[in-house]
């Protein structure tokens, strides 16, 4: 490999984000998890000696290289974006849930992981509880892309999503307690175990007042300022310096960039930010997840490549029934005592516990002495493999067999009135335009434009009669509507500026009024 210059390396960059958003193109025009089949185009281009691919390949396959971009790069805007979008409302109302599931249920993976790695798979004591910190992350980006295009209830999304946001941080501070300090404080007996517990409520409290304090501080600022572009430089700066702040000071990064995150999302849009705001600050970090996530997922796959499973296949085999095993206690007895929680919610909680690129990058980190490193790579990674893929595809069709995006009865009937409306004006369009084309006689066509008018008016009323019964139908369609009417508007604005015949301070004017109602509809 050549040597890496500052262009190279560059050129390199450009090629991967090219890949990347090509394939999530791909999938997203075909509508297929994109996540899943970066990971597979990556895992590809990783096993096949494609030539124009070797320099990329050798690049990001570097551990440092990997474990930099996906930890210090991404994870700061991934958690930020999520959190920043998360609000208190929804929280609060769905909290019994995600804290079940973020602390008890990871705790339970934990140690049950850990102890089934030190009976079935042989690792010793660090390296048995390290790998049950790596499986104890979950990364449900690509089920939640997939609950979106489904249409899946909004409160499973947020559990979903809430816990991950969460359990993320508890397993890094899991992960960094197994691989440094375990045999230390297991040596020490009771108190080891008192230092542990403290040092474990330290590094989570110093990251929530970090965290809050950062987010509290940048809010204040917001209020001084009514400029988006700045607002968004902000937002920027709170979510890496609450990330490198807690981490330089042993605190969990990851708990202080969520923490930032929500107040700032919360109490800095509340008291400081403009609806224009708002949404360009959403617009801009939406875009910057896509293309963090895009990049991962691929690295992921090309990473993946790397590992030498010739003879390993049972240590594979046992490690994947071990986490899912694990996952499956933690889920179901972390909820088992949530009443009103559907149990088909318990299931898709469950298997959709997948694994990414935060367990690849810890492992990797670990230090080239680690005992058992390698074997710990090997089944993390193939873990990873295995849950992306096999589980990431199996999500679907499990949320169809449990009925978890089964639509309403007043759903179907609103969908079969609107496809047989859509169809019959479809028809009277087509029968005049060959009415002229082809001098079709009034009398001919007639006839059949008054029988499709009948069968349209009676469909009208048949739709009238269900938005009488379910309003929630039609206050859908008239939100459809005004968002439609409102892009139009926007757009008549900008022709109005091109035209030069108002000027750009005005057009500002009308499109943030535009805006805000925007926001409002959202």
């Amino acid at each position: 490999m050549q040597d890496l210059d500052l262009h190279y390396t560059f050129e390199l960059g450009l090629i991967l984000i090219m890949l990347a958003a090509g394939v999530t193109a791909i999938a997203k025009k075909f509508k297929k998890p994109y996540p899943i089949a970066l990971v597979i185009v990556g895992a590809m281009i990783g096993l096949f000696n494609i030539p124009v691919f070797e320099p990329l390949k050798q690049f990001i396959t570097e551990g440092e290289i990997f474990n930099f971009v996906v930890i210090t790069l991404f994870l700061p805007a991934l958690l930020g974006e999520a959190a920043f979008k998360l609000s208190f409302a929804h929280l609060k109302k769905n909290k019994r849930p995600i804290m079940t599931l973020a602390f008890g249920a990871t705790l339970i993976s934990f140690i049950a992981t850990g102890f089934l790695s030190l009976w079935l798979l042989g690792f010793s004591i660090p390296a048995a509880f390290v790998f049950a910190a790596l499986m104890s992350a979950t990364d449900p980006v690509s089920v939640l892309s997939m609950f979106k295009s489904l249409g899946v209830n909004k409160k499973l999304a947020i559990v979903v999503e809430g816990e991950s946001l969460f359990n993320d941080g508890l397993a890094v501070v899991f992960f960094k307690i197994s691989a440094f300090s375990l045999l230390t404080y297991i040596g020490l007996g009771i108190q080891g175990f008192s230092y542990g517990v403290f040092e474990f409520l330290k590094v989570i409290s110093l990251g929530v007042i970090i965290g809050g304090a950062l987010g509290y501080g940048f809010s204040i600022l917001t209020k001084y300022f009514d400029d988006y572009p700045l607002e968004i430089i902000f937002s920027l700066i709170l979510f890496y310096s609450s990330f490198l702040l807690a981490e330089s000071v042993h605190a969990s990064g990851v708990i202080a960039v969520v923490t930032a995150a929500l107040v700032l999302g919360n109490y800095g849009a509340k008291i400081g930010m403009s609806p224009t705001t708002k949404l360009n600050i959403n617009n801009f970090w939406e875009v910057t997840a896509l293309l963090a996530n895009s990049l991962v997922f691929l690295m992921v796959g090309l990473e993946i490549t790397r590992i030498n499973v010739s003879d390993k296949w049972t240590l594979i085999f046992l490690a994947i029934v071990i986490v899912l095993i694990a996952r499956s206690l933690a889920v179901y007895i972390s909820l088992f005592f949530m009443k009103n929680f559907p149990v088909p919610w318990k299931h898709i909680i469950n298997w959709g516990g997948l694994k990414g690129s935060l367990s690849i990058a810890l492992a990797l980190s670990l230090p080239r002495d680690f005992a058992g490193r390698e074997d710990i790579l090997i089944v993390a990674f193939s873990v990873v493999l295995f849950s992306l893929v096999v589980q990431g595809l199996s999500i679907k069709p499990l949320l169809s067999l449990l009925g978890v995006n089964k639509k309403t009865e007043s759903f179907k009937e609103y969908e079969v009135l609107i496809a047989r409306s859509y169809r019959l004006e479809s028809a009277i369009e087509e029968i005049h335009k060959v009415k002229r084309n082809l001098f079709i006689t009034e009398a001919v066509s007639q006839v059949l434009v008054e029988q499709y008018e009948r069968e349209l008016a009676e469909l009208r009323n048949a739709m009238n009669q269900l938005f009488e019964k379910h309003p929630e139908l039609k206050a859908k369609q008239q939100i459809t509507l005004q968002k439609h009417s409102l892009y139009a508007q926007h757009e008549a604005i900008e022709t109005l500026v091109k035209e030069e015949i108002i000027s750009n301070e005005a057009a500002a004017e009308e499109q943030e009024l535009i805006t805000n109602v925007l926001v409002k509809l959202d």
